[in-house]
């Protein structure tokens, strides 16, 4: 194919120069990653070559530059894995991603690249330099030591084998899990569909009839399985859903990723050790705001002591419905919590999650949360047909400044779909960067898997599809508003644990009176959402918080027992997960469940020995979000700090410095525990 056909390869003329989406064929991929490849090693050489002294410019600055072509195909590549995948897409990942690894090794082990950036390092004044100059050296230098640079050749060779072995398992550990979910489907009789809401029937009617089938089908995605798990009144069928659900990729079939699983875990300790650390943990944690094992642990088992005496009595209390219902003999299964934890919100609160539904109608919610961001920050969207999408399901809009100077670029994503992965994830397709043609502003994506619009209802949210939102969206903001030099300090490029503090801050709103009645309407009658609705929505958000919590606690734990090991796993994966998360587990134990096989967080994604990440945020935004409750919700001096301490400064400093300058102090977890209710 000639580059004149391969749009990655030829210049387009589109809005705000977004990608040429509808250009982009499956077959464009593999020629224009290549010839990424190609141009990334021109330019290497041409650092390494270059007669003048090594320089900060010369040498950091140039090879920060380097390599767009490649980064901006795998970006799409990567994105589209996840968001629009196929069987040929796949297949490409196959074959590119040990290709990928090597090119990727080849740059980080090239010793006379790691010579010059060396050189620099050790002559720089670093006191003396710019802070964010002062950062992308750091971050360079560090990059290459803990990518092998100073592993003597036998060592380069076995870590340029473990990296190519782990970006190959990861993907095949996703695509079984993708693959599993998509092949389970559970057909309802018209007898087994007593307790289903209206809307869960209607999704399930048409899920049949997308499959071609008459009736009703009931799915292992989330809009799916949640309702069912909710409110399906026949036992047997729950029992078998969760069980479903709850042993994908353990079964004895090619989609299988218990061996998988194996060899992630010892790889991961592998690096780690030749790069001289004890654990895998080690080597992630020097990179984190935590920074090390002990303060991670420190922090779990400080939440695990405040949490779980409140946890064992909500158990109780559910326990003590089902009882009533039931029978006095009735023991309450995993598969029976969501159920009875309904009814016994629905006793306590009068709480309805069906009747609020006709007031967060999609595009209301949409509303609500763009209304939102402008009310703090004065920005303002505008949806532009002409920029290309990726799927009809796709909208982008345009995002302007509080002066009217453009901003940025919103895709949204909001439906289930067989090429789409599960879950809910903010991405770029483009950061931000500043160089002598000015601020080049970014491309941002949220990508989520809500409840469908059905042939008579438009998309109508749960309150926790709200939520959903809200966060993949405070993540959007930290991307939006990103206003640094270097790309690779730009935006959502912190350190992991403080990746989630933009997220988690934006859902305190959701129980906020002021917000709701912004956008919450009754989607036929479009009378506000009822006062009394309003605070039974605020009386219910502690509701089950503290097992809410131990949940999270249990797979922090899992996640750092697989990654403080110092010595090879190849023991039983389902074993080890039961005694790691023993402590935190306050119903009965089922033998045959696995979370790890399918726990792509840590095991594919960016998450390994970073999952206590959520909780470690969440003690940040609660401690942040108290500034807004003092000084008032919509507060815009309080927002504008936010903005310009936390959200534009992207990885430029130190994220407890940039906190800190927000907040006046460190955090501590009393507003969590505040909020929670768990403390006075």
């Amino acid at each position: 194919m000639s580059h004149k056909q391969n749009p990655f390869l030829t210049e387009h003329q589109t809005p705000h120069g977004t990608l040429p989406f509808h250009l982009i064929e499956t077959e464009h991929f593999e020629p224009a990653i290549e010839e990424g490849m190609d141009r990334h090693n021109r330019e290497i050489e041409a650092i390494i070559n270059d007669p003048a002294e090594p320089s900060f410019d010369n040498t950091i600055v140039a090879l920060e530059k380097s390599g767009a072509l490649l980064n901006l195909v795998t970006t799409v590549f990567g994105n589209l894995l996840s968001a629009e995948t196929s069987d040929e897409l796949q297949a490409i990942a196959e074959r590119m991603m040990p290709k990928l690894s090597e090119h990727s090794n080849n740059i980080t082990l090239n010793e006379a690249l790691f010579a010059r950036i060396k050189q620099v390092y050790d002559r720089a004044d670093l006191e003396a330099m710019d802070t964010e100059d002062r950062m992308l050296l750091q971050t360079t230098y560090d990059g290459f030591i803990r990518s092998g640079a100073n592993l003597n050749p036998e060592q380069k060779e076995r870590f340029r084998q473990l990296s190519s072995e782990l970006s190959v398992l990861t993907l095949r550990f996703s695509q079984n899990n993708l693959k599993e979910t998509n092949s389970y489907e559970l057909p309802l009789q018209p007898d087994q569909l007593a307790g289903l809401p209206e809307s869960a029937l209607n999704a399930y009617a048409e899920t049949a009839k997308e499959k071609g089938q008459e009736g009703y089908i009931v799915t292992l995605q989330a809009p799916s399985f949640v309702p069912f798990m909710k409110y399906s009144q026949c036992r047997e069928l729950r029992q078998q859903l969760y069980m479903a659900y709850n042993t994908q990729c353990t079964h004895d079939n090619e989609y299988n990723n218990l061996e998988i699983v194996k060899k992630l875990v010892n790889l991961r300790l592998e690096r780690a050790q030749l790069l001289g650390f004890s654990t895998a943990a080690d080597y992630v944690l020097t990179r984190r705001m935590a920074e090390n094992s002990g303060n991670v642990y420190q922090l779990l088992n400080q939440l695990l002591e405040a949490y779980a005496p409140t946890a064992h009595r909500e158990v109780e209390e559910v326990t003590a419905l089902a009882k009533e219902l039931e029978g006095e003999d009735f023991t309450l299964m995993p598969w029976d919590w969501a159920y009875y934890s309904e009814k016994l919100k629905e006793k306590k609160f009068n709480w309805d999650e069906e009747a609020l539904r006709p007031y967060f109608e999609l595009n209301r919610v949409i509303d609500g949360v763009f209304g939102l961001a402008t009310r703090l920050y004065g920005i303002t969207f505008r949806e532009n047909k002409d920029i290309p999408v990726y799927h009809a399901d796709v909208k982008a809009y345009e995002v302007f400044d509080r002066d009217g100077s453009f901003l940025a670029v919103l895709y949204t994503d909001f439906h289930p779909r067989a090429s789409k992965r599960s879950g809910a994830w903010m991405t770029s397709y483009k950061e931000q960067w500043k160089d002598e043609n000015g601020n080049s502003r970014p491309h941002v994506s949220v990508t989520m898997n809500f409840t469908k619009p059905s042939a008579d209802k438009p998309a109508l949210l749960t309150f926790s599809e709200v939520n959903t939102f809200l966060h993949e969206f405070g993540h959007a903001l930290h991307g939006m508003f990103a206003n640094t030099t270097y790309q690779s300090l730009s935006g959502t490029n912190v350190y992991w644990d403080f990746v989630e503090l933009p997220s988690q801050i934006m859902e305190n709103f959701a129980i906020e009176k002021d917000f709701l009645n912004t956008f919450a309407k009754h989607y036929e009658t479009g009378e506000n959402i009822p006062e009394e609705m309003i605070q039974r929505i605020v009386d219910a958000s502690n509701f089950n918080v503290a097992y809410a919590c131990l949940r999270q606690l249990s797979f922090g734990l899992l996640d750092m027992a697989w990654y403080t090991r110092t010595e090879p796993f190849d023991g039983d994966v389902r074993s080890y997960e039961k005694a790691a998360w023993e402590k935190t587990q306050v119903l009965p134990d089922i033998a045959e469940t696995c979370m790890t096989v399918q726990f792509s967080h840590i095991m594919a994604g960016g998450y390994s020995a970073g999952y206590y990440s959520y909780k470690w945020a969440e003690v940040l935004d609660a401690d942040a979000f108290s500034l807004f409750q003092k000084n008032g919700i919509f507060h815009a001096e309080t927002a504008n700090s936010f903005r310009e301490n936390v959200l534009s400064k992207g990885g430029t400093e130190h994220p407890m410095v940039l906190y800190k300058r927000f907040r006046g102090q460190e955090p501590s977890i009393d507003a969590l525990l505040k909020r929670n209710g768990i403390i006075n």
